[in-house]
């Protein structure tokens, strides 16, 4: 994994240790210390992963679960893929300290379906960590027991939102639930559960390793630490790095050397299209947030090629739960359709994207809140190319 600078490293022999450490501390002062890391959802949604583990730990139940949401299904995104590969055991230990944080007996880690070939290799891994007293009873003589399973998803967009993954794991069909509850509450099986991301995980292992200010000491603003990006599309060195919060768009492309760039789809399918004119904008949770797909097009593609490809995605990925998203994504491509004939007006593009910004508002989840971004996005900072060439 490539590293911006020496300082910033997801590969260090210490982190080995902050399972060790976390067991030392009570859950609340782990809390404590992941809250005032000022620690983000790294799956794309930015909840602050302290306010999560606080409101689980206080709930009263017979018990508790932590889910690893390694269904990683947004387009352009192969970053936690690389975590479980290559960085097992920061991940594994991150999970370990969120159970212990909430005091759960119980993980779950939800792995993607296309990531199956990697079954193996972490069942032997978890069986490892057993072997080795960092998981199961008693782990390294702390009292503490807990251990972690693997299942297997389906191959479901929608199951990357964390209500339908709950839904998925408990054997329906993958759907989003009505919130309130939220799942700090009432998830998995009705227990209080937390939900986080691949990279959360591994980041809240750092956090107790080398402690919050250090931490802090990274970014910009309220988006502090560093964010793993999947670069992909038209670029000499695609791949993952890790960078700091608060990098520019023009800064990437100079990494990873991608020559006449004319748009950046940041946060994968469901993300915002950029042109050149805003390649000064900011990864940050302020200004440019991302899951971790950053996609590179060049001046040889066809920007509503690309449109219709993510269009049809959503329509395809639509669990059809709620009306906004199930219709709303067939008339967005429907729209998209109409270009390429030469049939849409104006005005009826216009509509198309109020119809768009109601979707963002009135849909049930992530999926159908998000579907039409590109949408919105390709269209106003593209509009003279997409009508100009039809």
């Amino acid at each position: 994994m490539p590293i911006m600078n020496d300082t910033i490293q997801f590969n260090v022999g210490e982190h080995r240790l902050a399972l060790e450490k976390a067991l030392k501390l009570a859950p609340q002062d782990i809390v404590m210390e992941i809250r005032e890391a000022g620690l983000k959802g790294r799956g794309g949604a930015g909840f602050p992963t302290g306010t999560k583990w606080l409101m689980a730990l206080s709930a009263i139940a017979d018990k508790k679960f932590v889910i690893c949401n390694a269904d990683e299904g947004e387009p352009g995104t192969f970053k936690d893929r690389v975590l479980l590969d290559e960085y097992t055991n920061l991940v594994i230990d991150g999970i370990t300290i969120g159970g212990y944080a909430i005091q759960a007996a119980e993980a779950i880690i939800y792995l993607r379906a296309e990531y199956k070939y990697l079954h193996h290799k972490l069942e032997r891994f978890l069986e490892e960590k057993r072997e080795n007293n960092q998981l199961g009873n008693n782990i390294l003589n702390s009292g503490f027991n807990f251990d972690i399973k693997i299942r297997l998803g389906s191959g479901a967009y929608v199951c990357g939102e964390e209500t339908a993954l709950i839904e998925s794991l408990e054997g329906h069909r993958g759907e989003a639930r009505n919130r309130p509850p939220f799942p700090v509450n009432t998830g998995f099986m009705g227990y209080p559960t937390i939900v986080n991301n691949v990279e959360t995980f591994a980041s809240a292992a750092i956090i107790i390793s080398k402690g919050a200010e250090w931490f802090r000491e990274i970014g910009i603003s309220k988006s502090y630490g560093t964010k793993l990006v999947s670069i992909s599309g038209d670029c000499k060195k695609p791949g993952v790095y890790e960078v700091p919060f608060g990098i520019s768009i023009n800064d990437l492309l100079k990494m990873v050397q991608a020559d006449e760039a004319k748009a950046v789809q940041v946060g994968g399918a469901s993300g915002q299209c950029i042109p050149e004119s805003q390649f000064d904008r900011k990864i940050s949770f302020e200004d440019l947030s991302t899951g971790g797909s950053v996609m590179i097009f060049n001046k040889s593609r066809d920007m509503l090629h690309i449109l219709r490809n993510f269009m049809e995605f959503f329509v395809e990925e639509s669990c059809g739960q709620c009306s906004p998203c199930r219709i709303g994504n067939k008339k967005l491509l429907e729209g998209v359709e109409l270009i390429e004939q030469g049939k849409c007006s104006y005005t009826y593009l216009n509509e198309l994207i109020e119809l768009g910004k109601s979707m963002q508002l009135a849909s049930k989840c992530g999926l159908g809140q998000s579907s039409p971004n590109p949408f919105i996005s390709i269209l106003t900072n593209f509009e003279n190319e997409v009508f100009s060439t039809r």
